[in-house]
């Protein structure tokens, strides 16, 4: 078995085409970098470099062994990395972007557990409804409802399958009326916020294999899906909210759901990064967190 610094040496080599080079690079005397060299070859029996008095390259043999050096070094560091972790803690920046209201009203106190969880994780929360462009800003990964427009952005499920809710504070419905159906809506002020540059007033409910979608209207608008849940805590109107940003609201009596044997538009949850490759161990112990306490949550 070759050592690790005999690997080591081959690949800087290889990469700068100069073993003093690779020595410096090391810390080595090229003369020892040298020796390591000659060393593999003869453990090998082949040739890894065509030498000349003025330069050095691969050979064939060589190029094919430098890709399995390659893989063996990223993955013994990668598993060094990983003990690391687990024997001090996860370390490092984690950015995090997440829809307002829940950011704001839940996610902010969870993440207070987490960070006591693990403390060297230094958190980075961005807040906001418009989807943050996770391959130009300085986002590591986003919550976000709904299926990604974008196929090529990795999802890691956080609910696989959540629901909007039609709700109201008890005084809205005791000055207006409780709605029985969805088609009543129509006849309620409904708090309405912008979905992608568009005012979010279609509203789509289920049961059993009938399918309603209600045209609403109402004098409230925001870009902000939090204003929405606020507006209806103050009694202004009907609003449709995920399930998740008004759970704690529902339970506390705050607000009231309504006609419950009719589902709301059902959409995933999810943790999106842009590349497999920055699915970090701090990435899948926040998620495997979230989706723990999102769980706790669900109707």
């Amino acid at each position: 078995m070759s050592s690790i610094l005999d690997l080591e040496i081959f690949v800087r080599t290889a990469d700068s085409g100069s073993i003093s080079a690779a020595a410096r690079a090391l810390e080595l005397t090229p003369a020892a970098a040298s020796i390591a060299l000659k060393r593999l070859e003869t453990r090998l029996g082949i040739r890894l470099f065509a030498r000349s008095t003025r330069s050095m390259r691969l050979t064939e043999e060589g190029r094919r062994y430098l890709e399995s050096v390659r893989l063996a070094l990223t993955t013994l560091a990668e598993g060094e990395q990983a003990l690391k972790q687990q024997t001090e803690g996860l370390s490092g920046v984690l950015q995090l972007a997440a829809p307002s209201d829940f950011g704001r009203n839940v996610l902010l106190p969870w993440l207070d557990d987490f960070k006591r969880e693990h403390p060297h994780i230094q958190l980075q929360l961005l807040l906001n409804d418009r989807h943050a462009d996770l391959f130009r800003e300085t986002v590591d990964v986003a919550l976000r409802f709904g299926v990604p427009s974008d196929s090529t952005l990795v999802a890691l499920p956080i609910l696989p399958e959540h629901r909007r809710v039609a709700c109201a504070s008890p005084a809205y419905l005791e000055r207006h009326g409780t709605p029985q159906n969805p088609a009543e809506l129509s006849e309620h002020s409904a708090l309405l916020y912008l979905r992608n540059g568009r005012p979010y007033n279609t509203w789509r409910f289920h049961r059993d294999d009938e399918t309603v979608e209600v045209e609403v209207h109402g004098d409230y608008l925001s870009d902000d899906g939090e204003v929405a849940r606020r507006w209806a805590l103050a009694g202004h109107g009907i609003a449709y909210k995920a399930w998740l940003d008004v759970a704690e609201d529902v339970r506390a009596g705050r607000l009231v759901t309504l006609f419950d044997d009719w589902h709301g538009e059902s959409v995933p949850f999810n943790l999106l990064c842009p590349h497999r490759a920055q699915v970090s161990e701090r990435v899948k112990v926040l998620q495997a967190f979230l989706r723990e306490r999102c769980e706790a949550l669900r109707r």
